[in-house]
């Protein structure tokens, strides 16, 4: 059995990725991967994380697990969601580090199914952004408190992958940009599933849809239908033809008035996330998808 934990990260898709797969359900269970509604393991998992505190899970709390989160359908692939798998969103930045105990975390969930092929998937985002996402998502109240002992000027995706992969070398991770997701949404979508272009998915366009013009994204929809495309890249290079005639500016456009955050430490910020990306790109163990 393969188990791919979706682990965000917290402030990217914001649960798009999973609601997305779940209208394939059916199609999907037919090919023997499952994809439950979040609501069916999201509590379950943490209880028994807890419980377990890195030890490998039994047969028969295996069983019972998937009892809990399946029904009797056969199943090779099981697709779990939650972007607070690793931590509560307070914690995801810490110093300079992204998920600081990312490792510690991944063996619970790794040792909830230790037979198992685990997979990961992760989003990344801009810490420009990120950081005040996760801050309007807290329960905090002054963004100095919440980022206090934060070194937000360093912080580097390719730093916590690093201590991912040298933990955990023998799974699987794929990772991709949050900026990125309305060109490569059908990808990340099919990887996630495991599944081969030749299986139909609905909902491929469901990001699109959200940041373009209705009545471009209509054109958009046309033109597929009347132009039917083989490959994602042609897909890609039509879907950012009519994005750029047809997007919604203040979907695509952040305006960003940090408290203490200067212009100059948010483009800094930007361009050292651009530049961390290289370092992603060369990671051995690391799927990395791009436009």
């Amino acid at each position: 059995m393969q188990v791919v934990f979706h682990l965000g990260a917290p402030c990217t898709d914001e649960g798009r990725l999973i609601k997305s797969l779940l209208k394939n359900r059916d199609a999907l269970a037919r090919q023997g991967i499952q994809v439950p509604p979040p609501s069916r393991y999201q509590g379950v998992i943490r209880d028994a994380s807890r419980a377990l505190k890195g030890a490998p899970a039994s047969e028969d709390i295996q069983d019972a697990l998937l009892d809990a989160i399946l029904d009797e359908t056969p199943h090779d692939r099981l697709i779990l969601s939650n972007p607070r798998f690793i931590c509560i969103n307070r914690l995801v930045v810490q110093g300079a580090q992204i998920w600081p105990a990312i490792d510690r975390e991944v063996m619970k969930l790794k040792n909830l199914f230790p037979d198992a092929a685990t997979e990961l998937f992760i989003g990344m985002r801009d810490p420009a952004t990120l950081i005040p996402a996760l801050f309007k998502s807290s329960r905090f109240g002054d963004f100095e408190e919440f980022t206090e002992n934060m070194q937000p000027h360093a912080v580097s995706w390719s730093e916590m992958l690093t201590r991912l992969v040298q933990a955990h070398p023998d799974i699987a991770v794929t990772v991709w940009n949050n900026e990125d997701t309305p060109l490569i949404w059908g990808e990340v979508l099919r990887e996630l599933a495991g599944c081969g272009p030749e299986l139909p998915l609905d909902g491929v366009d469901d990001l699109l849809k959200t940041i373009m013009d209705p009545a471009g994204f209509a054109r958009f929809q046309t033109y597929l239908a009347d132009h039917p495309v083989d490959t994602e890249v042609q897909r890609r290079r039509i879907a950012a033809a009519f994005l750029d005639k047809f997007a919604l500016e203040d979907e695509i456009e952040e305006d960003l008035d940090v408290p203490g955050w200067t212009e100059a430490l948010i483009e800094q910020m930007s361009d050292a996330y651009e530049a961390d990306m290289d370092e992603v790109l060369r990671l051995p163990g690391v799927t990395y998808l791009t436009p």
